[in-house]
């Protein structure tokens, strides 16, 4: 017989004791009403995109199921959170294109940061497999969204005045990097 018997703790919570016969502990029955482990910020963030990027494929005319979508609904996923950006983004023809503080407002449109969608794929692309998709079918991982996001970066950094490129590691600092490797070897190759 699988039973326990409830009591009032000297807390004035209800507690459970097995009754004679019961296999299962109060503190094993306490655990299991425990919470689940609460998700990082990054798993979070994970869910309610994968989350949002379902319901974006549910409201399409006609609906899309997850295992028809391709790089072409992420790509048109990412154009309509446009919408929603908070970046401003100069045209051509502003007279404030290329500046990266300009000085009075303008009506360019509001976008989604290169940075955002870049991180935003990133998480889509991890909660794709995590929730049974193969890598070799991930519409995330396709080489169309990597030229997409390579793009916004570009324009992005031309309107807005703001350069991204690799930072070079100075030879200097490769060299001395070097050296510490070569030292470190040489202390692990002695004898004690």
């Amino acid at each position: 017989m699988n039973s326990s018997s409830t009591i009032m703790a000297s807390d004035n919570r209800p507690r459970d004791i097995p009754i004679e016969g019961s296999s299962r502990s109060a503190a094993d029955h306490h655990h299991q009403q425990q919470q689940p482990v609460a998700l990082s910020r990054y798993e979070s963030q994970k869910r309610r995109d994968w989350n949002t990027f379902g319901q974006y494929l549910k409201n399409q005319r006609p609906p899309v199921s997850l295992s028809q979508c391709n790089c072409n609904h992420v790509l048109e996923f990412l154009r309509y959170l446009d919408q929603f950006g908070k970046t401003k983004v100069h045209l051509h023809g502003c007279v404030f294109f290329g500046q990266p503080d300009p000085p009075a407002p303008c009506t360019c449109p509001l976008r989604q940061a290169w940075g955002s969608l870049d991180a935003l794929i990133g998480r889509l692309r991890a909660a794709y497999e995590e929730n049974g998709g193969t890598p070799e079918s991930n519409p995330f991982g396709n080489g169309a969204i990597r030229v997409y996001l390579r793009e916004v970066k570009e324009c992005q950094a031309k309107a807005r005045g703001i350069p991204y490129k690799k930072k070079k590691k100075k030879k200097n600092q490769i060299k001395i990097i070097h050296q510490a490797d070569d030292q470190l070897k040489n202390n692990l190759m002695q004898p004690a």
